[in-house]
């Protein structure tokens, strides 16, 4: 299997051992699941089904961020307790992943339930000399890790660009430098907090990412992913601080996934300009959403346009009616060694069914149950 990585910036083997940790950046559950979700956790649920069937174990962690400025901005606005929030908004996450035949999570640990690894984490990067304690906060010393960098490779300015744009806070007057970023923060009246040692305050963004990783499988994992739009900062700081910490590899392979656009622009929140995935269920096949996802390439950019689900549950007609067989298995497991090209999967499965050939076998490998 060949997988593009995204530090090296070319397609190279991925090559695990029999046991395969991988770690996949969840949701902020303060709003419904969306079809970037969906695509992101697809391709991650593609690269299983293949390394299962190439006789691996997997163990893919989804963590859960139930706590952030976000999630305690919507709760706030909603009048509820942020915890509420988050667990009504997984219980719809977890049933749309489900519906749209997601493998589980091998776990799915909450960033709350993480507080005393991450105050010992903070606590080994202080004392690895990477970290300061400035106005009742804790931040990373990006200027004190010369690795700093090495996933993105982007230029300062494009750092500092993002950084703002992502909740850095660059202007911050604590901060040693503009793009040292907060392991611990004091809480403002009214938000959640813990005691620690720095005073009472709840985790930054990055540091929760890094405690449950390394808590569920270790100091080195062989994979690790998310969005490309987490490659900087949220990515970038993870490594800095994990690597500063242990003084080992954090990741073995980062493996990123395109963005879904609608009209030629990103899906967000904040532009408010999403497909939610439970809204597509009301009116569309589970198999037929997931096989519109599986038709792009996991690591391409691409448009979402309602025709895709026209011609996908026109697909599935087509490869149901061919019935039970194991045309096509072969081409589709080649399809998916060569980084996950799930076009030509479909493809080898649409030229097989032409022949007259079942393909359920190969469908099945993509996750399609016909």
């Amino acid at each position: 299997m060949r997988l593009y990585e995204t530090s090296q910036g070319a397609v190279v083997p991925f090559e695990p051992g029999p046991i395969v940790t991988m770690y996949t950046c969840g949701i902020t559950p303060y709003d419904a699941a969306h079809l970037g979700h969906a695509a992101t956790y697809l391709a991650y649920d593609l690269l299983q089904r293949r390394l299962r069937d190439l006789g691996h174990v997997t163990q893919c962690v989804r963590n859960v961020t139930d706590v952030d400025d976000d999630i305690l901005r919507k709760a706030r606005e909603l009048g509820v307790n942020f915890l509420d929030l988050a667990a009504e908004e997984m219980a719809r996450f977890d049933a749309d992943m489900k519906a749209l035949g997601l493998l589980p999570a091998w776990s799915e640990p909450r960033a709350t339930s993480a507080i005393p690894d991450i105050l010992g984490f903070i606590g080994m990067v202080l004392e690895s000399g990477h970290a300061y304690q400035a106005g009742g906060g804790v931040y990373f010393s990006v200027g004190s890790f010369g690795r700093f960098g090495a996933v993105s490779h982007f230029d300062r300015d494009t750092m500092l660009k993002l950084a703002a744009e992502n909740g850095g806070n660059p202007d911050d007057p604590n901060k040693r430098d503009p793009l040292d970023f907060i392991l611990w923060q004091p809480s403002a009246a009214g938000e959640p907090a813990w005691e620690s040692l720095w005073g009472a305050g709840r985790p930054g963004w990055h540091i929760e990412c890094s405690a449950l990783a390394m808590r569920e499988l270790g100091t080195t994992i062989d994979l690790h992913g998310g969005g490309t739009d987490l490659i900087f900062p949220h990515h970038e700081c993870e490594a800095a601080q994990s690597e500063a910490a242990t003084g080992q590899p954090f990741v073995r392979h980062w493996m990123h996934v395109g963005l879904v656009r609608l009209g030629g622009t990103k899906m967000s929140k904040s532009l408010g300009n999403l497909v939610f995935v439970s809204d597509l269920l009301k009116d569309w096949e589970p198999a037929a959403i997931r096989l519109a996802i599986i038709g792009q390439h996991y690591r391409s950019a691409w448009d979402w346009e309602e025709r895709l689900l026209a011609e996908a549950a026109d697909r599935l007609e087509a490869w149901r009616s061919a019935g039970v067989g194991e045309a096509a298995l072969d081409e589709v497991r080649v399809a998916l060694d060569d980084d996950l090209y799930t076009p030509a999967a479909v493809a080898a499965i649409d030229i097989a069914v032409a022949a007259g050939h079942g393909v359920s076998a190969a469908a099945d490998l993509l996750g399609v149950t016909l």
